[in-house]
């Protein structure tokens, strides 16, 4: 028996040799290994734009705190490459929805990067509860008009909750006289903005100390903003075709209920699924619409989809 174990021991350590040598012979040399790191892919330090601003409201980058705060975001969304390859391709999909409507409220077009930093231009949830591209909690929904409950809930609605936000700008920039607090309400609230400077004893989003994630906020915005507008200069290569397309819709008035949205559907040549994608505002089968309110349901036009 001790014979078998010391041949089964002695073939493994064969094996284990014959490992690595293999390994060896396969590990680069130092030459190779010289060029394996001289290749396509560098990592640098950036230089921080001398003239940054948000809203026309430049940022005092002559403050070396605000300097490195900027670097510092600018550091992490530019090497944060899938990140920012995906909001290059859903900017072009959804600013040309919210730049109108920005416009209209005369709102500055750099809060369309807000909506970037606070959902990646998609319809999620925060743990808050907040929802949509623009992160809007329900109380703040439906004190602006939108109805929110388990059959509808507009804060999906993406041309209506731009509208709510527009709103809640405005307000915050009448209070504080500066754009740059009305972007750091957004995400501190009007009364949390208010209450730090009257304690702080300061009136500016740049002078005053705050938390981790309302201190990034704005310098958050500017860095997306950067970059979404300059990607050679940080690196970031695609054709036109790589970027997504807003499908063309029309829209169908509704102000009655609607007992299944599967045969709705497939009254217009798509299915259930493509209808939630273009509608997602819709969260149930049905529409109950007890009030008989008009709804505007939006529906693909046609050969954008193949459906069987």
């Amino acid at each position: 028996m001790k014979t078998i174990k010391s041949v089964l021991a002695f073939v493994g350590l064969i094996s284990l040799s014959a490992l690595l040598v293999y390994a060896v012979q396969d590990a680069p040399s130092d030459d190779n290994l010289e060029k394996k790191i001289i290749n396509d892919y560098n990592v640098y330090a950036l230089n921080v734009p001398e003239n940054l601003d948000f809203a026309d409201e430049p940022l005092p980058l002559d403050n070396p705190d605000i300097l490195e705060r900027m670097d510092r975001e600018l550091l992490v969304n530019t090497y944060w490459q899938s990140n920012a390859l995906l909001m290059f391709k859903r900017a072009n999909k959804y600013f040309p929805v919210i730049e109108p409507i920005l416009e209209r409220y005369g709102v500055p077009e750099d809060f369309k990067y807000l909506a970037v930093i606070e959902s990646g231009l998609q319809n999620v949830t925060s743990p808050a509860g907040a929802k949509g591209f623009w992160q809007i909690m329900k109380a703040t929904g439906r004190e602006n008009g939108l109805e929110i409950n388990t059959n509808v809930d507009e804060r999906y609605n993406l041309e209506l909750a731009t509208q709510v936000a527009c709103k809640y700008l405005l307000k915050a920039r009448e209070r504080f006289g500066s754009w740059t607090l009305a972007a750091a309400s957004y995400n501190a609230g009007m009364a949390g903005v208010s209450r730090r400077l009257k304690d702080q004893g300061v009136d500016s989003y740049y002078d005053l100390l705050l938390g981790e994630e309302t201190g990034r906020y704005l310098f958050r915005i500017v860095a997306l903003k950067e970059i979404l507008n300059n990607p050679d200069r940080y690196g970031f290569n695609f054709r036109y075709k790589d970027l997504y397309s807003n499908i063309p819709t029309f829209k169908v008035e509704v102000d009655t209920a609607v007992t299944d949205f599967v045969d709705f559907a497939d009254r217009f040549g798509i299915n259930y699924k493509i209808l939630k994608l273009h509608n997602p505002w819709l969260r149930e089968k049905h529409l109950n619409n007890k009030s008989q309110k008009l709804y505007y349901i939006e529906i693909p036009q046609e050969g954008y989809y193949s459906i069987p």
